[in-house]
């Protein structure tokens, strides 16, 4: 991005972050809000596909309608017989769709012979202005940006206030355990907060100095936010640097709270959650009343069983940067990871999709979003996971909002994850392909990644190198592929960083498991696999 741009970019962001600390909401209009955007689904989806697609020349979803010879009316006429979710059923069978690495621009769009070219940008909505761009998580070919704009945070703050009052969290102290920027979460964890100020009386940050070196850019950013908040203000907090292997700092913080509150609240990822509760247990901690929220990986059974040790309670969350809250954890759950979909802004259907490298189908997530403050523009947009979607009734408050969609089980067929990290496809196969064959010797075949959880149920990446390749010290092989990654990307660097805290790689000497396509393997997907042992 030019130096013109960013000025360009802060100056949008500055105008609107004025208005955006300004700005208050109350638990009843977070209410009211809810309760319209569930009423006018169709209306808004309608709008958004007219506006954001046949209104726009450049839409990448124009040739597939085209293709599927289907216009604007064709698309009213069956949301009447049909109905939302119908219609979105009916026009994936049609071709119209979106495939995760085409969503992310790392492949082109081909439908009946037809190649169309596309970008990530493509796909941003054209009609956004006050937003600040950032990195997404997952270590994927270059990055992907994404802008953070103003208006879709102020648009996720309803389901934000409706879930911490179902779960009695609207004025407890709260912490967040983040990194600071590229990486986008804390921005989104403070600002989300502001308008019903729940601001974060802690930021801890498990990227430190010794680990990743923040470009002037982002450390002016980040700066920049936290004076302006203060200017108006709002207390947002300086980032204090609590690496990994210093979880205990954040577990005697909630300690200290919990001496004179009921309950205190911390954000964060699913590993970092049982990191300071692993930690609290081994200083003897009562936390009993503490409340983790948060994603970034799946709250496995072991994990999850770790933290109620220490009396701690879990609560799940489903984000996705590029369209915000999909759900969040239900009060009277099922299972752990029982989270009601937030239907009001997104549709989702699901359909068959055979994972890359094997014989196994599973039951792919499409989402479709619904209101115009959303950062990408989707109409079945596939999101690299899958899970079990029920319509049932819990009790909780949730459901009387009309979110009476639940998901479970939720888990990804493509990406692995470690610490919160995700790792998706193009810059690992490339050093699994590459640059370990080039300095270990050997063939593309001859390497391979699992995920594994071990016995206190951190999640682990075991690179498999076959017994052929003679290696002679294993530390040399996290190594080169830590290097690696700290050279393709920002997203891969803040990978490198926190996976080196936490020593999630490992090295296994083993013939890899799938052919040459199977390069990564998550942990579920491996227990599928015929004669599995794992």
């Amino acid at each position: 991005m030019s130096i013109l741009a960013d000025l360009k970019m802060y100056s949008r962001f500055t105008w609107g972050l004025r208005s955006f600390l300004r700005h208050t909401l109350t638990l009843e209009e977070a209410k009211a809000i809810i309760q319209k955007h569930m009423a006018e689904r169709e209306t808004n989806f309608l709008r958004l596909v007219k506006r954001g697609i046949f209104g726009y020349h450049k839409s990448p979803y124009l040739p597939l309608l085209k293709l599927a010879g289907c216009e604007m009316g064709d698309i009213e006429s069956m949301v009447k017989t049909k109905g939302l979710e119908g219609t979105l059923h009916a026009l994936r069978e049609a071709g119209v769709y979106i495939t995760f690495e085409e969503f992310k621009g790392r492949e082109p769009i081909i439908r009946k012979g037809k190649f169309i070219p596309v970008k990530s940008e493509d796909f941003d909505n054209p009609y956004l202005s006050h937003y600040y761009k950032a990195e997404t998580g997952g270590t994927t070919h270059a990055g992907t940006r994404v802008g953070i704009d103003l208006e879709h945070l102020k648009a996720e703050i309803p389901r934000l206030m409706v879930t911490q009052n179902a779960h009695d969290l609207m004025d407890v102290p709260t912490a967040i355990w983040f990194g600071i920027l590229p990486d986008p979460t804390v921005i989104i964890a403070n600002l989300t907060r502001v308008p019903f100020r729940n601001i974060p009386q802690k930021w801890f940050s498990p990227i430190t100095s010794r680990e990743l070196k923040p470009s002037i850019k982002n450390q002016l950013a980040t700066l920049y936010i936290i004076f302006l908040g203060r200017l108006f203000g709002v207390p947002i907090s300086w980032p204090e640097p609590v690496p990994l292997d210093s979880a205990i700092v954040v577990a005697r913080w909630a300690a200290e709270i919990l001496k004179d509150h009921d309950k205190c609240l911390i954000i964060t990822h699913v590993s970092k959650a049982l990191r300071l509760c692993i930690a609290a247990q081994e200083e003897g901690l009562d936390l009993t009343g503490l409340v983790l929220w948060g994603g970034g990986e799946p709250p496995t059974a072991t994990k999850v069983q770790e933290m109620k040790k220490t009396g701690a309670h879990w609560i799940p969350s489903y984000y996705w940067t590029e369209v915000g809250l999909i759900g969040q954890g239900c009060a009277r759950p099922a299972d752990i990871n029982d989270l009601h979909f937030f239907k009001d802004r997104l549709a989702l259907i699901q359909s068959p999709r055979k994972v890359p490298g094997s014989e196994i189908t599973v039951n792919a997530f499409y989402f479709t979003t619904l209101l115009p403050t959303t950062p990408k523009l989707m109409l079945n947009v596939e999101s690299d996971d899958y899970g079990v979607i029920e319509h049932r009734s819990c009790g909780c408050p949730l459901e009387s909002y009309g979110f009476t969609d639940h998901l479970r089980h939720i888990q990804s067929y493509q990406k692995l994850t470690g610490e919160g990290v995700t790792l998706v496809g193009s810059e690992m196969v490339y050093i699994l392909e590459n640059v370990l064959p080039a300095r270990f010797g050997g063939s593309p075949l001859d390497y391979q990644l699992l995920e594994e959880e071990d016995e206190q149920g951190f999640t682990r990446l075991s690179l498999l190198v076959s017994p052929r390749i003679k290696i002679k010290d294993e530390t040399e092989v996290i190594n080169a592929v830590l290097e690696a990654l700290g050279h393709s990307s920002v997203a891969a660097e803040l990978a490198r960083a926190i996976w080196k805290q936490a020593k999630t790689l490992q090295v296994k000497q083993m013939e890899p498991i799938w052919t040459v396509r199977g390069k990564l393997m998550p942990l579920h997907l491996a227990r599928r696999l015929p004669n599995s042992t794992y």
